[in-house]
């Protein structure tokens, strides 16, 4: 279903919805000029921004302060990450396959940081140490990486179908 905004020449607006094949779209209308938005894209671009965000979040702090680094951000920037992965499967483009390269290292380095997590501290029974978690904060930062760059193709996909 897509909604279509229209200015009319009175002052009014009005909303009409209807129904595209494969894709939806938002058109809003003003005067003669249209611009159209694809509602699939804009939630791909949501959740690959919030991965990246939630990641940072995690990530930023003393590498080896244990209270700096919240588990429930770490688990969260995990799961954000498993729907993006999830998201692009099926895209068939290069840039697609290239995200989903992204996506996979970044939900790899952040599973691993999460079993590494509960290996610690619920199989092994030890509270947090310094050591374990700067190993945690760097493999987060590696998917920080992958995330920053899903981010820059993002943009770059965004500026070439623009022109």
């Amino acid at each position: 279903m897509s909604l279509f905004y229209q200015a009319g020449r009175s002052g009014s607006r009005r909303f009409r919805a209807f129904l595209l094949t494969n894709s939806y779209d938002i058109y809003l209308s003003e005067s003669h000029k249209e611009m159209a938005l694809n509602l699939e894209k804009v939630i791909f671009g949501f959740f690959v921004i919030l991965a990246c965000t939630l990641n940072a979040g995690f990530f930023l702090g003393e590498i080896d302060v244990v209270h700096a680094h919240n588990a429930t951000e770490l688990f969260a920037a995990l799961i954000v990450n498993i729907v993006v992965l999830i998201l692009k499967i099926g895209d068939r483009t290069q840039i697609g396959a290239l995200q989903m390269a992204t996506s996979l290292a970044a939900t790899l380095q952040l599973l691993l940081s999460c079993l590494v997590w509960l290996w610690h501290v619920q199989i092994g029974g030890t509270p947090m140490d310094p050591p374990t978690m700067a190993t945690i904060v760097s493999l987060a930062g590696g998917a920080l990486l992958a995330n920053v760059i899903s981010v820059i193709l993002l943009i770059g996909e965004t500026l070439r179908h623009t022109r």
